[in-house]
């Protein structure tokens, strides 16, 4: 069969003006057939235009045409298995080495991406709020490019804390200044104290208080302290003497020769010698007020009960019974202790 087709097409093309018709229509249609398929295409790679030409269908044909290879992290705009026509422009951008130092790594990646933000989100690398990322997140991608991206973490400590009591000292006038007496116990109190902790890739930078709070107030503790001095009025004695204040004296000494040894005083007491109580004494009462008991040195008990035109300032003048005790005292300089 195939010999007797061959044998009709020989026949047919023999037939001399028919077949060179026919001949040119075939050549015709070839070169409109390569006529449409070819295409001029612009380029552009990494910003540099070029124009190129292709007879394939598609993307992928158009770049092998031309031999353009694409790496595996290149980018075109274009889908390599999408049709392309004349005039078509495709842009094509080069993947780059980038260094991106992270959770303690340094980590090389190669990325096409526009800017830091758009090539750490294609590659997974996600950023807390706080992370700090150098340059910014708007930086260009380029060759070569390190990237420092630092881990911030912001931690919020609140502890109780105890509040210490204050002490209180209150004087009292009837104690001993030998005498402390508490009259209300301390407590703590409590408070809370917050803290601010900042953390870059896991160590500490900074720490400081941001807030104090009072959760329970602390309650004084209350001391009642004594405020008068304490003398040993005599051998075998009892109990001390509370003074409020002492003064040193001139103190002389007098005694009623007349009215059976009675005397007037200015308070218009009777003037009284007793060693086992309080005695009569004269005093300058812009020193010592009438009326003052005190513990004189050597003389025992007294109260200030007379005045006389030669007690002046710190001088007293102390009572006996008799002229014999009296010229016995004679003038000393002596402590006299108020006692009110």
């Amino acid at each position: 069969m195939f010999q007797k087709f061959k044998s009709k097409i020989r026949n047919y093309f023999s037939n001399g003006p028919k077949a060179a018709f026919v001949m040119s229509l075939i050549v015709m249609g070839l070169l409109v057939t390569i006529f449409n398929m070819k295409k001029d295409i612009t380029l552009v790679i990494d910003g540099r235009e070029s124009k190129i030409v292709t007879y394939k269908g598609t993307v992928q044909g158009a770049l092998s045409d031309n031999k353009i290879v694409l790496g595996p992290k290149d980018k075109v705009d274009l889908g390599v298995n999408e049709k392309v026509k004349k005039g078509d422009l495709i842009h094509i951008k080069r993947a780059v080495d980038v260094n991106v130092e992270v959770d303690g790594e340094i980590l090389s990646i190669l990325t096409s991406e526009d800017n830091i933000e758009s090539m750490l989100s294609s590659e997974g690398i996600s950023l807390e709020e706080e992370d700090r990322v150098s340059p910014s997140l708007e930086s260009p991608i380029e060759e070569g490019l390190n990237v420092d991206i630092t881990r911030v973490k912001t931690e919020i400590l609140a502890a109780s804390l105890p509040l210490d009591f204050n002490t209180t000292i209150k004087k009292d006038e009837k104690l001993a200044n030998t005498v402390n007496k508490i009259v209300q116990e301390g407590a703590q109190g409590e408070k809370v104290v917050s803290t601010k902790i900042i953390y870059e890739n896991g160590k500490e930078i900074d720490r400081k208080v941001i807030s104090e709070v009072v959760i329970k107030e602390p309650i004084d503790k209350v001391v009642l302290q004594g405020s008068l001095g304490v003398l040993t009025a005599s051998r075998g004695s009892a109990e001390d003497v509370l003074y409020k204040k002492t003064i040193k004296v001139r103190a002389t000494a007098y005694y009623n020769s007349g009215n059976n040894g009675n005397h007037i005083t200015a308070t218009g007491t009777n003037t009284k010698r007793n060693p086992s109580g309080y005695s009569s004494i004269a005093v300058d009462p812009r020193v010592i007020p009438l009326g003052t008991k005190m513990y004189i040195e050597g003389y025992g008990y007294a109260i200030a009960e007379d005045t006389g035109g030669a007690i002046k300032g710190n001088t007293i003048d102390v009572f006996f019974n008799s002229a014999s005790e009296s010229y016995n005292w004679g003038v000393k300089y002596v402590n006299v202790y108020i006692l009110n």
